[in-house]
């Protein structure tokens, strides 16, 4: 792809009191293929793919199987043209420069058909994921897919601004390090002034400056008015984002004024690795502000292939949901793309904790000496860029290169061993952390995840065993073991990946394809999912617990087996994620103290079966829902171990509460229970984990009567003075497929309307595991779904994305539970 530029000069003069004359060149430029048969025009920022798509030239990219039908568009080469007027007299200014923001990703620029420059690096201001991974398509993307201008400017121009808020412990005060670069091209020095003022902190400061020729930054130290109270920012559930308006005016000789605003957030983290009572290891979680967090939430991966429709409102949608399902983490995984702006700015004022990956990932990198200079520009742009945002808390050198080594996934001579350990020291620590070091010092760096920590740094960088449950971070899969049984998942310091595949709902999946390929088994259902074996470990995972589904209709199975594997993943994950929640006080053979659950995956790219629990287009999967339960605030978890029933009451809240834990026991047969037993008000710590209960559960069942453990289920809720403090959470006794007495239910849905929100009164003739609402293509979410419903009626809350009707809900609403499967 070479994009081309032909300039046509006239109009205004310069300004001499203006920063720069700047000149956008977004908007319709020209796009031809490498023979010149096809020539179309395309909008910039955008790529190839898009621009086709807009001129009906290509359908839906994700539609069917249009990744392999179009892969003639990613082996094409491609021109990008724009013939323009520049609407001032650049001959009046001293200096003019054009800016490629972003452009993907090997090019040639061609001025008024003077080469000017090259491009060979997507993440350089002048993608890796887009060959496709085991969750998405390859779309190898062409294009301009960020801002291009034209810049002109005299005296100096300002090239970048950041800061970074630090508190010093010795002198109990607030401290902001402004940096700011000057491309000085006066023959002079430039004297002047600049002024920092942060109202609300009753914070302004003048320094005198003097900016001599060439490249030049400023470093400016800002100490915050101590007898001000600075309230600081909070990751979601645990305070508020609270941020100040800043504003830095720079007053040069020559009357030139360069004024910037900003939002300045103060919080401070660290990464702990210490010794821990009781084992062998060392800790690794997070404090934030002195206070130490659970780490609640899931990994991202791009949003689109086709980054030019990922739009403020489409991310906004992702990150709400994020937060409504009590998360508070997303890292930014290294084999994706480093998110726009909006996407960093959402996190900060939503209070989401990032965990940035810099885009390196399950593959053994050069180290040459021009590919270390690009990767040096890379990293050294992207911390200036990011280093500002109160929401990213810590940097990582890579997905999985340490462990990729070390665990020699590609099977590499050993006698070439020590040359590869060379040259991932020389990329990861060497350059890569150098440049973070030196750049940035407000939050931790690891060089790669998973990572032994402190202990990989000991060992050289490298560590023997990068998945040592007793030091650092883990990644975990495992699809052929029994996910139900908690004893499978390593009792680690950090989950950083962990997951489970589903298919997304029907209504996802209609848009891009056919009749024909609506059953499990079809050329696109395996088309489509991209781990190899995927499909059927989807099967062998559910088939462990229920029936799979029978039905002489095809699409009425290809419904049913969709809606199991959602249930599968769900329950799998759940299973998962309780399991670390509950470890996080405890130390049982040298194991424990987890501080961080980070499932695979969070969002999905295309519509495909993928780990994601949020489907393309954001809506929410079962799994999703089971997060707004297992990851809330606080939460009962059970469990059996040995026969034996515990209850565990896991709190991430600041302070103590004292709560009445309920546990019922149910037929499946009846909506009555058979049995409830009240604890008396007991203490759940704050930011721990406590045994509530535990009963042996033959003992259980022999005190409820007429129970057995394929005929009844156990659930459990908190409770202060007869008000619940939390969902009902469940424990299955034998493996629904086993159980007794459970029969179709009967459920009906009025739904009526309340403001912006609708109400679904549910009413069941019978006990219903795992009941699914779903209303198609209406973009929405409910405020619980995928619910055991144990009792005759329960109310259900509908929030619409966009308006809709009651009418329109009744005729799209389909309910399914359990057993109308089978």
């Amino acid at each position: 792809m070479r994009p081309c530029l032909l300039l046509l000069l006239a109009l205004c003069g310069a300004d001499p009191a203006a920063e720069a004359c700047s000149f956008s060149l977004r908007g319709t430029w020209r796009i031809r293929n490498g023979n010149g048969s096809l020539e179309l025009p395309g909008e910039v920022p955008g790529c190839v793919h898009t621009a086709l798509l807009q001129r009906n030239l290509i359908q839906d990219p994700y539609y069917r199987f249009n990744d392999l039908n179009y892969r003639w568009i990613s082996l094409d080469n491609w021109t990008y043209s724009k013939e323009f007027q520049i609407p001032f007299d650049i001959s009046q200014w001293q200096k003019v420069i054009l800016i490629f923001e972003g452009v993907d990703t090997v090019s040639e620029v061609f001025f008024n058909n003077v080469l000017i420059g090259r491009t060979n690096n997507m993440f350089r201001k002048y993608e890796q994921c887009s060959f496709s991974w085991d969750w998405g398509p390859a779309f190898p993307t062409q294009g301009i897919w960020k801002d291009v201008s034209i810049k002109a400017y005299d005296i100096c121009h300002l090239n970048y601004f950041t800061f970074s808020p630090t508190y010093d412990n010795y002198a109990q005060q607030w401290k902001l390090k402004i940096e700011s670069s000057f491309d000085v091209i006066s023959s002079k020095p430039v004297p002047g002034q600049v002024i920092i003022e942060i109202p609300k902190l009753q914070t302004q400061r003048t320094y005198s400056v003097k900016l001599r020729p060439g490249k030049r930054i400023i470093m400016l130290i800002v100490k915050i008015n101590k007898t001000i109270t600075v309230e600081t920012w909070w990751p979601h559930g645990h305070g508020n984002q609270t941020g100040y308006n800043m504003t830095v005016l720079f007053e040069l000789n020559g009357g030139l004024t360069i004024k910037k605003s900003a939002k300045v957030f103060f919080r401070t983290v660290e990464l702990i690795q210490k010794p821990i009572e009781g084992s062998s290891g060392l800790s690794f979680y997070f404090k934030i502000n002195g206070l130490p967090i659970f780490l609640k939430g899931s990994n991202w991966i791009p949003a689109d292939s086709f980054q030019d429709r990922v739009t403020s409102d489409s991310l906004s949608l992702l990150l709400q949901s994020v937060v409504e399902a009590n998360m508070n983490t997303l890292r930014v995984w290294g084999g994706g793309i480093y998110e726009q702006d909006e996407f960093y700015k959402l996190c900060d004022e939503l209070g989401i904790m990032v965990w940035q990956d810099f885009m390196f990932a399950c593959a053994l990198y050069p180290t040459d000496v021009d590919f270390i200079k690009s990767v040096r520009a890379e990293v050294a742009y992207q911390i200036r860029r990011l280093k500002s945002h109160p929401s990213i808390i810590i940097w990582g050198g890579n997905n999985e290169n340490e462990a990729a080594l070390m665990m020699n996934w590609y099977s590499i001579d050993f006698t070439y061993l020590p040359t590869y350990m060379k040259d991932y020291v020389k990329l990861y620590v060497e350059n890569i952390r150098e440049l973070v070091l030196e750049a940035d010092k407000t939050r931790p760096f690891i060089t790669s995840s998973p990572t032994n920590g402190i202990k990989s740094i000991e060992e050289g960088w490298l560590s023997t065993d990068p998945y040592d449950n007793h030091f650092g971070d883990v990644h975990f899969y495992d699809y052929t073991s029994d996910c139900w049984d908690w004893n499978i998942f390593p009792k680690a310091r950090f989950a950083s990946e962990y997951g489970y595949q589903s298919w997304p709902s029907f209504s996802t999946l209609e848009k891009v394809s056919s009749e024909v390929d609506w059953f499990y088994n079809s050329n696109f259902s395996s088309h489509r999912q991209h781990h190899e074996n995927g499909n059927h470990q989807m099967l062998f995972q559910a088939g462990l617990h229920f029936k799979l589904p029978f039905n002489t209709d095809p699409l009425r199975e290809f419904k049913d087996t969709i809606y199991l594997t959602q249930v599968m993943q769900a329950q799998c994950v759940k299973t998962q994620t309780e399991f670390y929640r509950r470890s996080r006080s405890e130390i049982v053979g040298g194991e424990g103290h987890t501080m961080g659950a980070l499932y695979w995956q969070l969002n999905d790219i295309w519509q495909a079966p993928s780990w994601a629990s949020l489907e393309y287009g954001g809506k929410w999967k079962m799994l999703h829902y089971f997060a707004r339960n297992f990851f809330a605030p606080l939460w009962p978890v059970g469990f059996e171990d040995k026969g034996v029933f515990f209850i565990y009451g896991v709190s991430d809240l600041h302070s103590n509460s004292i709560v009445t834990l309920t546990v019922r026991v149910h037929k499946w047969s009846s909506l009555e229970p058979v049995c409830s037993h009240w604890t008396p008000d007991m203490v759940m710590r704050a930011g721990n984990a406590v045994l509530l209960y535990q009963e042996p559960v033959s003992e259980m069942l022999q005190r409820c009567g007429h129970c057995t453990r394929q005929s009844c289920v156990v659930s459990f809720y908190l409770s202060t003075s007869s008000k619940p403090l939390s969902s009902t959470n469940y424990h299955f006794l034998s493996s629904p497929k086993e159980a007794e007495g459970l029969q179709k239910a009967d459920i009906t849905a009025t739904i009526s309307q309340h403001e912006d929100t609708f109400v679904f009164d549910l009413e069941t003739s019978a006990v219903a595991p795992f009941v699914w609402l779903d209303v198609g293509s209406i973009p929405g979410r409910f405020s619980d779904n995928g619910f055991l419903m144990m009792e005759k009626t329960r109310s259900v809350l509908f929030y619409p994305w966009r308006p809709t009707s009651k009418s329109e809900l009744e005729r799209s609403l389909h309910v399914t539970s359990l057993a109308d499967i089978y």
